[in-house]
């Protein structure tokens, strides 16, 4: 690690704001570190668990058995698990970090940690996620006297918030900070000065960036303060008892006061009106709201998370925790923070995993819990990707598999798939479907078109003489649970999109294998095994080399 060392010029930078509440300065202080060694940042991100994400559904939650009732229906929303990226850690106090906030714009997410045990340790991790296949840190930061509660991103710089041992530092006044760091590029240039503001409050809780303004909440005996966002000088405050997040839609700022709910404010701070929220949001605990188009949704804790009309503040429905884990504290099953993705409504509850909901004219309708490890601090959906910040597991990086909008005109007519998560056809038998399903198994012995999303938690089979057709993207296994795809003696498999095997592709003598188009890609984790004269024909993309 490179560790920053230029107190002189943070102490020459010093200038004191229009609040005695806030310092301004310009330069980074001796409690941060920038991880030089690539070797580090590179050994972060791994794929023990990548591949087909199952999802606990409502009759498995309930405990409910299958036995002598219709057959298990193949499941909407085929997530796969893209890879892990281990949490940060250092000596003397940064050995427990857990993430805790995430931000994603573009081809990068920036990532906070935060201590779980006593006193203050953190660090910020750039990732690219360009390459679905492939995420990779290319910027980490360690804070050795701060947590790093939340963080955004905005015009070449992270602006991050947290808390501080201000009596361990030299120029903080108080415990509640907020952080300017150039980091164009998708890395982090503490050379050219870090710029520091600070609020009342014991610890700063979350950060929205709006036009050349900064709103940033603090905690206990904390305020809203919005600073202007190019020397983090403050422009107004709102003082509240202990706000945990704040949220913007159109010219309205709402804020969660754990003391009393949500307060409704204009653009000068003024309240517009309140929405009582009686819920114990616990002690210096994370939990968020959000705006998804006429309503807020609060994160409740042990209630889940809460509906409520933004306009009048009525109450419309709470969304509970449908699982209680067995081994898991009652205090970790809670509900930390909500996001939403078209009609994916997604709750990370802490122990009790990450929820899908979705989201529906009547009111949300469970699909169920994610399967992922760790306890699930926070989440946040954008595009094609889902992004679980999982405590001491880290950051968990979930591809959601949309179907293309565009597919091919032959499959432009197909029905949609609705039926057995087993899909068989039998021989002299032709089926095409277009959709975006889970399925357990797949087994061709005649002619399958599939269009669209698809994965297959077990495995896949193409039978002597079989034709199996594929548009959009296909995923077979996952790398803790190996499964293969066997194309049989005589059988067909032709890919247009992206076939993705956590096991190998087997190809029997007689079998062919045929790309169409110029775009395909193949991601392979096992080997390529060819027994007998076998066919590959077309252009692709070998990603792991394995043909």
């Amino acid at each position: 690690m490179k560790k920053v060392s230029l107190i002189l010029l943070a102490v020459l930078g010093i200038t004191i704001s229009c609040s005695d509440e806030t310092t301004i300065y310009s330069d980074p202080q001796s409690d941060i570190s920038v991880e030089e060694n690539d070797a580090v940042l590179g050994n972060s991100v791994v794929y023990d668990k990548a591949g087909v994400l199952d999802i606990i559904d409502e009759n498995e939650i309930a405990g409910k058995s299958l036995s002598g009732k219709a057959e298990e229906q193949a499941g909407d929303y085929p997530l796969t698990l893209v890879a892990q990226i281990n949490s940060p850690s250092f000596d003397d106090g940064g050995e427990n970090l857990t993430a805790s906030h995430i931000d994603v714009v573009e081809n990068y997410a920036y990532v906070s940690y935060n201590t779980s045990e006593d006193g203050y340790a953190g660090a910020i991790d750039i990732i690219d996620v360009s390459d679905p296949n492939s995420p990779n840190v290319t910027s980490r930061l360690y804070y050795l006297n701060a947590d790093v509660n939340a963080v955004k991103y905005d015009g070449g710089f992270v602006y991050l918030v947290g808390g501080v041992d201000s009596e361990k530092s030299v120029t903080a006044t108080s415990n509640s900070f907020v952080a300017k760091i150039n980091a164009s590029g998708g890395r982090f240039d503490v050379g050219s000065g870090i710029t520091y503001g600070f609020q009342t409050g014991y610890n700063s809780t979350d950060i929205v960036i709006d036009g050349n303004k900064v709103l940033v909440t603090s905690g206990k005996e904390g305020s809203l303060t919005i600073f202007n966002k190019s020397d983090l000088s403050i422009i107004s405050e709102y003082p509240a008892d202990d706000l945990r997040s704040v949220a913007i839609y159109n010219d309205e700022i709402a804020v969660l006061d754990a003391s009393k709910g949500v307060s409704v404010l204009d653009a000068n701070l003024n309240v517009l009106r309140e929405i009582a929220i009686n819920t114990d949001f616990g002690q210096a605990t994370k939990r968020t709201i959000g705006f998804t188009n006429e309503n807020i949704i609060v994160a409740e804790g042990a209630k889940g998370a809460g509906v409520y009309n933004a306009a009048n503040g009525n109450f419309i429905e709470h969304i509970a925790i449908p699982i209680n884990p067995e081994g898991v504290d009652q205090s970790d099953q809670v509900t930390n923070a909500v996001a939403v993705n078209e009609e994916a409504l997604l709750m990370a509850n802490g122990g009790a995993g990450l929820c899908l909901s979705e989201d529906q004219d009547s009111g949300s309708s469970l699909v169920g819990i994610i399967e992922l490890d760790g306890s699930i601090n926070y989440v946040e959906s954008k595009g094609d990707y889902i992004f679980a910040a999982s405590g001491k597991n880290g950051l968990q990086v979930i591809k959601m598999n949309k179907p293309d909008s565009s597919l091919e005109s032959r499959c432009e007519n197909l029905n949609y798939y609705s039926g057995s998560s087993s899909l068989t056809v039998a021989a002299s038998t032709i089926k095409e479907y277009k959709g975006s399903k889970r399925f357990s198994r797949v087994n061709v012995y005649g002619s399958l078109l599939l269009c669209g999303t698809w994965t297959v938690q077990n495995s896949a089979y193409v039978y002597e003489d079989g034709i199996f057709e594929m548009n959009g993207t296909f995923v077979v296994g996952r790398n803790n649970n190996r499964k293969n795809f066997t194309v049989d003696a005589d059988a067909t498999l032709k890919v247009e999109g992206n076939l993705t095997i956590y096991g190998d592709l087997i190809l029997e003598d007689g079998a062919t294998l045929e790309f169409i188009g110029n775009s395909s890609v193949v991601y392979i984790a096992g080997d390529v095994i060819r027994n007998g004269n076998t066919t590959v024909n077309g252009t692709f993309n070998d990603y792991n080399n394995k043909f």
